[in-house]
């Protein structure tokens, strides 16, 4: 048998793809499922982004390009700080990557020594810790509850920190619970990291994605010398087109040169010459629309699931997330769910996939189906509640 690496022994499943890939499985099968579990938007792409990709393919702009990206796209995310943030970056701080994925595992193997530690918050993302993991590094979970907005927090910080943590990151929206972090509290975690010598690193994937009337700052309105991930996947609606990017400290820009020129060469140039028309006026008009059906489904759907006994402690302000406590119903969200699937064609997500910190105690809901449908969603569960 092939001898793997130690490593991989400590990697865990991506249960929200275990539970998709089942879900699929069902409907080729005929049944009907609602998809609650799986972090996509469920619109096609704005219609300008896929004629730009047609026309993009029909000049023929199908080789390779640039490792960090292809100037015009890396210079339209920085006039969209500019635009939407009010901070000025050099374009050559954008590195464009092959999915928000590549630039979070980028982003861990550029600051991680084996034995290193990285602050999380926990419940989280469940991949980051996996990026930590495959370097021999060490997560740092952090529990973190409602009392604590689910975010880690300057306070948590010094209090967590370990003689050998170098890095915490951050998600603003957060997911699984949606919940952000003002400009305030980022400039308390970033002097606290600061004060420890390490790097704040923070995930802005669900940006644009708020429900407040007081928009929401980019962390490079705090400082330059950290690292800030965002997509195109979740607000621009584009997540088979595997595009995402990083603005990064300028000393690290051509070490993040040679590794994207090692890792992946470049980021898929159909969806890149795409993404431009993803800051055109007709295009932002279209993702607004959307923003607004995705409040309009969490103001029908957070106080349905409460009314059924779900407990839901924190109104998510951004992302497209419910996380909810199931300990009314069960002690074991895993086999709660499964029962949801199978039995009632209502997919979601155990909080075993977020981490540990009362994981079995959760699930997780994500409102990306139309409204109808999810109205759909709420009948069965109110049935397979009673049952």
């Amino acid at each position: 048998m092939t001898k793997l690496a130690n490593r991989t022994r400590n990697l865990t499943s991506f249960k929200v793809v275990d539970f998709l890939e089942a879900a699929q499985s069902l409907e080729a099968q005929g049944r009907d499922i609602i998809h609650m579990e799986i972090g996509e938007p469920r619109f096609e792409t704005a219609a300008p982004i896929l004629e730009a990709a047609r026309v993009a393919m029909t000049e023929g702009r199908t080789g390779y390009t640039p490792s960090c990206g292809i100037p015009e796209l890396r210079q339209a995310i920085a006039d969209f700080y500019a635009e939407q943030y009010e901070v000025e970056i050099d374009a050559r701080r954008v590195i464009v990557t092959t999915g928000s994925s590549a630039a979070l595992g980028m982003v861990c193997e550029l600051l991680l020594n084996p034995g290193d530690g990285l602050l999380l918050a926990d419940p989280g993302y469940p991949c980051n810790a996996n990026f930590v993991r495959r370097l021999d590094a060490e997560p740092q979970l952090v529990p973190v509850g409602p009392d604590e907005n689910y975010q880690l927090s300057a306070a948590s910080v010094e209090e967590y920190w370990r003689p050998n943590s170098v890095a915490a990151m951050v998600a603003s929206p957060s997911n699984p619970t949606g919940t952000v972090i003002d400009q305030q509290q980022l400039a308390e975690l970033y002097r606290q990291v600061k004060a420890q010598q390490g790097t704040l690193i923070v995930d802005e994937i669900y940006h644009g994605l708020t429900y407040s009337d007081v928009p929401l700052s980019s962390a490079l309105s705090v400082a330059d010398d950290l690292f800030v991930i965002n997509s195109f996947s979740k607000y621009f609606g584009m997540t088979g087109w595997r595009l995402g990017w990083m603005v990064v400290p300028e000393p690290v820009i051509d070490t993040l040169t040679v590794m994207a020129q090692n890792f992946y060469i470049a980021s898929p140039s159909i969806a890149q010459y795409a993404a431009l028309a993803a800051f055109q006026p007709d295009t932002r008009e279209i993702l607004e629309q959307r923003r607004q059906a995705f409040q309009a489904r969490r103001d029908f759907l957070l106080p349905a699931l409460r009314e059924l006994g779900f407990r839901i402690d924190r109104v998510p302000e951004g992302a497209f997330y419910l996380y909810a406590d199931v300990s009314t119903f069960t002690d074991d969200c895993e086999a709660f769910c499964w029962q949801l699937l199978r039995e009632h064609g209502i997919a979601c997500t155990p909080g075993t996939d977020f981490g540990h910190n009362k994981a079995r105690q959760h699930i997780r809901f994500a409102y990306t189906e139309s409204l109808p449908r999810l109205e759909v969603a709420v009948d069965r569960l109110r049935r397979a509640l009673k049952g």
